[in-house]
Protein backbone atom coordinates (compact mmCIF):
# COMPACT_ATOMS: atom_id res chain seq x y z
CA UNK A 1 0.00 0.00 0.00
CA UNK A 2 2.73 2.58 1.05
CA UNK A 3 4.71 1.64 -2.10
CA UNK A 4 1.48 2.24 -3.87
CA UNK A 5 1.01 5.56 -2.70
CA UNK A 6 5.02 6.39 -3.18
CA UNK A 7 4.68 5.34 -7.00
CA UNK A 8 1.41 7.51 -7.86
CA UNK A 9 4.10 10.34 -7.30
CA UNK A 10 6.95 8.39 -8.99
CA UNK A 11 7.51 9.12 -12.57
CA UNK A 12 7.81 5.65 -14.60
CA UNK A 13 10.74 5.10 -16.46
CA UNK A 14 12.52 2.90 -19.62
CA UNK A 15 16.16 2.76 -19.62
CA UNK A 16 18.79 1.75 -22.21
CA UNK A 17 21.43 0.49 -19.54
CA UNK A 18 24.58 0.37 -21.70
CA UNK A 19 28.25 -0.54 -21.82
CA UNK A 20 28.89 3.09 -23.05
CA UNK A 21 25.62 5.36 -22.63
CA UNK A 22 23.00 4.99 -20.37
CA UNK A 23 19.35 6.45 -21.92
CA UNK A 24 16.54 6.93 -19.70
CA UNK A 25 12.84 7.59 -21.34
CA UNK A 26 10.61 9.32 -18.52
CA UNK A 27 6.95 7.88 -19.60
CA UNK A 28 4.33 11.31 -21.18
CA UNK A 29 8.00 12.97 -21.44
CA UNK A 30 10.57 11.13 -23.91
CA UNK A 31 14.45 11.22 -23.33
CA UNK A 32 15.29 13.03 -20.65
CA UNK A 33 18.77 11.55 -20.14
CA UNK A 34 21.62 10.41 -22.19
CA UNK A 35 25.05 10.15 -20.35
CA UNK A 36 28.31 7.91 -20.37
CA UNK A 37 27.91 4.74 -18.10
CA UNK A 38 30.60 6.22 -16.24
CA UNK A 39 31.36 6.46 -12.81
CA UNK A 40 33.72 8.06 -10.45
CA UNK A 41 34.64 6.70 -6.94
CA UNK A 42 36.62 8.26 -3.80
CA UNK A 43 38.60 4.61 -3.13
CA UNK A 44 40.20 6.41 0.13
CA UNK A 45 35.98 7.56 1.27
CA UNK A 46 34.05 4.83 -0.86
CA UNK A 47 32.20 8.17 -1.94
CA UNK A 48 30.71 8.48 -5.60
CA UNK A 49 32.74 11.38 -7.62
CA UNK A 50 31.26 11.97 -10.51
CA UNK A 51 28.32 9.96 -12.72
CA UNK A 52 28.14 10.14 -16.24
CA UNK A 53 29.50 13.55 -18.38
CA UNK A 54 31.90 14.74 -15.32
CA UNK A 55 32.75 10.99 -14.60
CA UNK A 56 33.69 10.69 -18.63
CA UNK A 57 35.88 14.22 -18.23
CA UNK A 58 38.07 11.96 -15.67
CA UNK A 59 38.70 8.89 -17.35
CA UNK A 60 42.50 8.66 -17.66
CA UNK A 61 43.25 11.35 -15.74
CA UNK A 62 42.82 10.44 -12.00
CA UNK A 63 44.79 10.50 -9.27
CA UNK A 64 45.62 7.04 -7.85
CA UNK A 65 42.78 7.16 -5.26
CA UNK A 66 39.78 7.73 -7.62
CA UNK A 67 38.66 5.26 -10.07
CA UNK A 68 36.65 6.38 -13.26
CA UNK A 69 35.35 3.41 -14.99
CA UNK A 70 32.03 1.56 -16.20
CA UNK A 71 30.19 -0.59 -14.13
CA UNK A 72 29.01 -2.76 -17.05
CA UNK A 73 31.10 -4.56 -19.10
CA UNK A 74 29.88 -6.28 -22.71
CA UNK A 75 26.01 -5.30 -21.58
CA UNK A 76 26.04 -6.81 -18.25
CA UNK A 77 26.62 -5.54 -14.90
CA UNK A 78 30.29 -6.44 -13.53
CA UNK A 79 29.84 -4.29 -10.82
CA UNK A 80 26.57 -4.28 -8.77
CA UNK A 81 27.30 -1.40 -6.29
CA UNK A 82 29.01 0.77 -8.39
CA UNK A 83 25.68 -0.01 -11.15
CA UNK A 84 22.97 0.43 -8.35
CA UNK A 85 24.50 3.91 -7.56
CA UNK A 86 24.26 5.19 -11.24
CA UNK A 87 21.03 3.16 -11.56
CA UNK A 88 20.06 5.58 -8.10
CA UNK A 89 21.67 8.84 -9.69
CA UNK A 90 19.82 8.71 -12.90
CA UNK A 91 16.22 8.07 -11.19
CA UNK A 92 16.87 11.06 -8.73
CA UNK A 93 17.84 12.79 -11.12
CA UNK A 94 14.54 12.50 -13.30
CA UNK A 95 12.50 12.96 -10.36
CA UNK A 96 14.71 15.91 -8.57
CA UNK A 97 12.04 18.88 -10.73
CA UNK A 98 9.04 17.28 -8.29
CA UNK A 99 8.46 16.87 -4.84
CA UNK A 100 8.33 12.77 -4.84
CA UNK A 101 10.33 12.58 -0.90
CA UNK A 102 11.71 8.67 -1.91
CA UNK A 103 10.60 7.71 -5.46
CA UNK A 104 9.16 4.44 -6.34
CA UNK A 105 8.81 4.51 -10.07
CA UNK A 106 8.15 1.16 -12.55
CA UNK A 107 10.90 0.91 -14.79
CA UNK A 108 11.70 -1.02 -18.24
CA UNK A 109 15.30 -1.70 -19.12
CA UNK A 110 16.75 -3.53 -22.19
CA UNK A 111 19.08 -6.59 -21.63
CA UNK A 112 21.41 -8.07 -23.66
CA UNK A 113 19.59 -11.44 -26.10
CA UNK A 114 21.08 -14.59 -24.10
CA UNK A 115 22.08 -13.63 -21.00
CA UNK A 116 22.21 -15.82 -17.87
CA UNK A 117 19.07 -16.06 -14.66
CA UNK A 118 22.35 -14.43 -12.77
CA UNK A 119 23.09 -11.70 -14.99
CA UNK A 120 19.11 -11.04 -15.16
CA UNK A 121 18.95 -11.00 -11.55
CA UNK A 122 21.78 -8.74 -10.93
CA UNK A 123 19.80 -6.28 -13.38
CA UNK A 124 16.39 -6.34 -11.48
CA UNK A 125 18.06 -6.32 -8.29
CA UNK A 126 20.45 -3.40 -8.77
CA UNK A 127 17.36 -1.57 -10.40
CA UNK A 128 14.95 -2.56 -7.16
CA UNK A 129 17.83 -1.71 -4.81
CA UNK A 130 18.06 1.44 -6.25
CA UNK A 131 14.85 2.70 -5.84
CA UNK A 132 12.33 1.08 -8.57
CA UNK A 133 9.36 -0.44 -7.11
CA UNK A 134 8.65 -2.86 -9.74
CA UNK A 135 11.55 -4.05 -12.69
CA UNK A 136 10.08 -4.85 -16.79
CA UNK A 137 12.90 -6.50 -18.70
CA UNK A 138 12.83 -6.89 -22.50
CA UNK A 139 15.43 -7.49 -24.89
CA UNK A 140 17.40 -4.72 -26.92
CA UNK A 141 16.61 -6.16 -30.51
CA UNK A 142 12.71 -6.41 -29.47
CA UNK A 143 12.95 -2.93 -27.56
CA UNK A 144 15.23 -1.84 -30.91
CA UNK A 145 12.21 -3.11 -33.56
CA UNK A 146 9.71 -1.57 -31.69
CA UNK A 147 11.48 1.74 -31.37
CA UNK A 148 11.83 1.32 -34.76
CA UNK A 149 8.01 0.90 -35.28
CA UNK A 150 8.51 -2.84 -36.70
CA UNK A 151 5.21 -5.11 -36.43
CA UNK A 152 7.16 -7.46 -33.73
CA UNK A 153 3.77 -9.19 -32.69
CA UNK A 154 2.50 -9.88 -36.36
CA UNK A 155 3.23 -12.67 -38.01
CA UNK A 156 6.14 -11.62 -40.07
CA UNK A 157 9.89 -11.44 -40.19
CA UNK A 158 11.62 -8.27 -38.91
CA UNK A 159 15.60 -8.89 -39.03
CA UNK A 160 17.11 -6.22 -36.19
CA UNK A 161 21.01 -5.93 -35.51
CA UNK A 162 21.75 -3.53 -32.51
CA UNK A 163 25.69 -2.68 -32.76
CA UNK A 164 25.99 -1.30 -29.27
CA UNK A 165 29.19 0.26 -27.62
CA UNK A 166 29.84 -3.62 -25.80
CA UNK A 167 27.73 -5.82 -27.34
CA UNK A 168 26.23 -6.66 -30.90
CA UNK A 169 22.92 -8.41 -31.10
CA UNK A 170 21.64 -9.87 -34.52
CA UNK A 171 17.65 -11.22 -34.16
CA UNK A 172 14.91 -12.50 -36.52
CA UNK A 173 11.81 -11.11 -34.97
CA UNK A 174 7.91 -12.84 -35.29
CA UNK A 175 5.10 -13.24 -32.73
CA UNK A 176 6.16 -11.11 -30.22
CA UNK A 177 9.16 -13.40 -30.47
CA UNK A 178 12.93 -13.67 -31.15
CA UNK A 179 12.98 -16.36 -34.11
CA UNK A 180 16.83 -16.82 -34.33
CA UNK A 181 20.14 -14.63 -32.89
CA UNK A 182 23.28 -14.35 -32.37
CA UNK A 183 24.69 -12.19 -29.26
CA UNK A 184 28.43 -11.18 -29.91
CA UNK A 185 30.88 -9.35 -27.55
CA UNK A 186 32.28 -7.50 -30.64
CA UNK A 187 30.96 -3.86 -31.26
CA UNK A 188 32.02 -0.18 -30.18
CA UNK A 189 34.95 -0.98 -27.69
CA UNK A 190 36.39 -3.24 -29.80
CA UNK A 191 36.57 -1.48 -32.58
CA UNK A 192 38.03 1.39 -30.92
CA UNK A 193 40.79 -1.59 -29.81
CA UNK A 194 41.47 -2.83 -33.34
CA UNK A 195 42.26 1.07 -33.59
CA UNK A 196 44.62 1.16 -30.58
CA UNK A 197 46.41 -1.89 -31.72
CA UNK A 198 46.76 -0.90 -35.65
CA UNK A 199 48.36 2.37 -34.17
CA UNK A 200 50.57 0.69 -31.76
CA UNK A 201 51.66 -2.34 -34.94
CA UNK A 202 52.17 0.64 -37.57
CA UNK A 203 53.20 3.59 -36.12
CA UNK A 204 54.30 2.17 -32.55
CA UNK A 205 52.25 4.67 -31.50
CA UNK A 206 50.41 4.28 -27.93
CA UNK A 207 46.64 5.44 -28.03
CA UNK A 208 44.09 6.02 -25.36
CA UNK A 209 40.45 4.71 -25.69
CA UNK A 210 39.25 8.02 -25.55
CA UNK A 211 41.25 9.13 -28.62
CA UNK A 212 40.50 5.58 -30.60
CA UNK A 213 36.56 6.46 -30.36
CA UNK A 214 36.94 10.36 -31.68
CA UNK A 215 39.25 8.64 -34.67
CA UNK A 216 36.41 6.28 -35.27
CA UNK A 217 33.98 8.50 -35.10
CA UNK A 218 36.22 11.31 -36.98
CA UNK A 219 37.70 8.50 -39.72
CA UNK A 220 35.95 5.54 -39.54
CA UNK A 221 33.85 3.70 -42.62
CA UNK A 222 33.06 -0.17 -43.45
CA UNK A 223 32.91 0.77 -47.00
CA UNK A 224 35.16 3.10 -49.39
CA UNK A 225 34.44 6.44 -49.59
CA UNK A 226 33.33 9.06 -52.38
CA UNK A 227 35.26 11.43 -50.31
CA UNK A 228 38.74 10.92 -48.52
CA UNK A 229 38.88 11.72 -45.38
CA UNK A 230 42.11 12.78 -43.17
CA UNK A 231 42.32 13.15 -39.51
CA UNK A 232 45.64 13.53 -36.75
CA UNK A 233 46.52 10.89 -34.05
CA UNK A 234 47.93 11.59 -31.03
CA UNK A 235 49.83 9.53 -28.55
CA UNK A 236 52.78 8.21 -26.93
CA UNK A 237 55.95 7.20 -29.07
CA UNK A 238 56.48 3.72 -27.50
CA UNK A 239 59.99 3.76 -28.61
CA UNK A 240 61.12 7.19 -27.61
CA UNK A 241 58.77 7.70 -24.88
CA UNK A 242 57.47 11.11 -25.65
CA UNK A 243 54.74 12.64 -27.70
CA UNK A 244 53.99 11.69 -30.80
CA UNK A 245 51.31 12.82 -33.97
CA UNK A 246 50.56 11.26 -36.81
CA UNK A 247 48.03 11.68 -39.67
CA UNK A 248 45.67 9.18 -40.74
CA UNK A 249 43.06 8.61 -43.72
CA UNK A 250 40.06 6.37 -43.94
CA UNK A 251 41.47 3.54 -45.94
CA UNK A 252 44.08 3.04 -43.09
CA UNK A 253 41.13 3.08 -40.29
CA UNK A 254 38.91 1.04 -42.29
CA UNK A 255 41.86 -1.87 -42.57
CA UNK A 256 42.25 -1.44 -38.66
CA UNK A 257 38.78 -2.19 -38.75
CA UNK A 258 38.25 -5.13 -41.33
CA UNK A 259 38.42 -7.60 -38.85
CA UNK A 260 35.73 -7.29 -36.36
CA UNK A 261 33.67 -5.72 -39.22
CA UNK A 262 34.04 -8.91 -41.36
CA UNK A 263 33.12 -10.87 -37.73
CA UNK A 264 29.98 -8.69 -37.26
CA UNK A 265 29.15 -9.56 -41.36
CA UNK A 266 29.86 -13.49 -40.96
CA UNK A 267 27.12 -13.67 -38.18
CA UNK A 268 24.71 -11.36 -39.68
CA UNK A 269 24.84 -14.29 -42.74
CA UNK A 270 24.69 -16.99 -40.02
CA UNK A 271 21.44 -15.73 -38.83
CA UNK A 272 19.95 -15.79 -41.93
CA UNK A 273 21.18 -18.79 -43.12
CA UNK A 274 19.43 -20.53 -39.54
CA UNK A 275 15.82 -18.48 -39.96
CA UNK A 276 13.14 -20.47 -41.61
CA UNK A 277 12.77 -19.54 -45.36
CA UNK A 278 9.51 -17.74 -45.10
CA UNK A 279 10.40 -15.36 -42.53
CA UNK A 280 13.81 -14.64 -45.10
CA UNK A 281 11.02 -13.90 -47.60
CA UNK A 282 9.74 -11.09 -45.03
CA UNK A 283 12.75 -9.88 -44.58
CA UNK A 284 13.67 -9.17 -48.35
CA UNK A 285 10.94 -7.76 -48.44
CA UNK A 286 11.20 -5.40 -45.53
CA UNK A 287 15.39 -5.74 -45.31
CA UNK A 288 17.44 -5.17 -42.34
CA UNK A 289 17.35 -2.57 -39.64
CA UNK A 290 20.37 -1.02 -38.07
CA UNK A 291 19.93 0.36 -34.61
CA UNK A 292 22.47 1.45 -32.01
CA UNK A 293 25.46 3.69 -32.28
CA UNK A 294 27.21 1.09 -34.66
CA UNK A 295 24.80 1.98 -37.03
CA UNK A 296 26.32 5.41 -37.97
CA UNK A 297 29.38 4.22 -38.81
CA UNK A 298 30.10 5.44 -42.47
CA UNK A 299 29.22 3.04 -45.15
CA UNK A 300 28.23 0.10 -42.71
CA UNK A 301 24.89 -0.31 -44.36
CA UNK A 302 26.51 -0.85 -47.82
CA UNK A 303 28.31 -3.27 -46.64
CA UNK A 304 25.92 -5.37 -45.07
CA UNK A 305 23.26 -4.95 -48.16
CA UNK A 306 26.28 -5.60 -50.65
CA UNK A 307 27.55 -9.13 -48.70
CA UNK A 308 23.82 -10.19 -47.93
CA UNK A 309 22.14 -9.02 -51.04
CA UNK A 310 19.49 -7.71 -48.91
CA UNK A 311 18.10 -3.94 -48.80
CA UNK A 312 19.08 -2.30 -45.42
CA UNK A 313 17.81 0.63 -43.16
CA UNK A 314 19.12 2.76 -40.61
CA UNK A 315 16.61 3.77 -38.45
CA UNK A 316 15.87 7.38 -37.81
CA UNK A 317 18.14 8.53 -34.54
CA UNK A 318 19.72 4.89 -34.10
CA UNK A 319 21.54 6.02 -30.68
CA UNK A 320 18.26 6.35 -29.29
CA UNK A 321 16.51 3.32 -30.66
CA UNK A 322 16.20 0.92 -28.06
CA UNK A 323 15.44 3.57 -25.08
CA UNK A 324 12.38 4.74 -27.36
CA UNK A 325 11.13 0.84 -27.48
CA UNK A 326 11.25 0.92 -23.97
CA UNK A 327 9.35 3.87 -24.04
CA UNK A 328 6.62 2.52 -25.98
CA UNK A 329 6.76 -0.85 -23.91
CA UNK A 330 6.30 1.78 -20.90
CA UNK A 331 3.38 3.43 -22.22
CA UNK A 332 1.37 0.87 -22.73
CA UNK A 333 2.45 -2.62 -20.90
CA UNK A 334 -0.49 -4.45 -21.14
CA UNK A 335 -0.70 -4.46 -24.87
CA UNK A 336 2.89 -5.86 -25.40
CA UNK A 337 3.33 -8.01 -22.13
CA UNK A 338 3.74 -11.15 -24.08
CA UNK A 339 7.60 -9.61 -25.47
CA UNK A 340 8.70 -8.87 -22.05
CA UNK A 341 10.77 -11.41 -20.09
CA UNK A 342 10.10 -12.90 -17.31
CA UNK A 343 11.45 -11.53 -13.93
CA UNK A 344 11.97 -13.58 -10.84
CA UNK A 345 9.28 -10.92 -8.68
CA UNK A 346 6.48 -12.18 -11.12
CA UNK A 347 5.08 -15.43 -12.76
CA UNK A 348 6.08 -15.44 -16.56
CA UNK A 349 3.28 -14.18 -18.58
CA UNK A 350 0.56 -16.99 -20.00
Amino acid sequence: MFDWLLGAFSKDMGIDLGTANTLVYVKGRGIVINEPSVVAINNRTDQVVAIGEEAQKMVGKTPSYITASRPLTSGVISDFDVTEKMLRYFIEKVHSEGFTLNPRPRVVIGTPLGVTEVEKKAVEDAAINAGARKVYLIEEPMAGAIGANLPVQDPTGSCVVDVGGGTSEIAVISLGGIVSFKSLRLAGDELNQDIIQYARDKFNLLLGERTAEEIKIATGSAFKLDDPIVSRMRGRDLVSGLPKEVEVNDTQIREALSRTISNLIDNIKMTIEETPPELVADIMDKGIILVGGGALLRGFDKLISYETQMPVHVVSDPLTAVVRGCGIVLEDIDAVKDVLLPTQYEEPPK
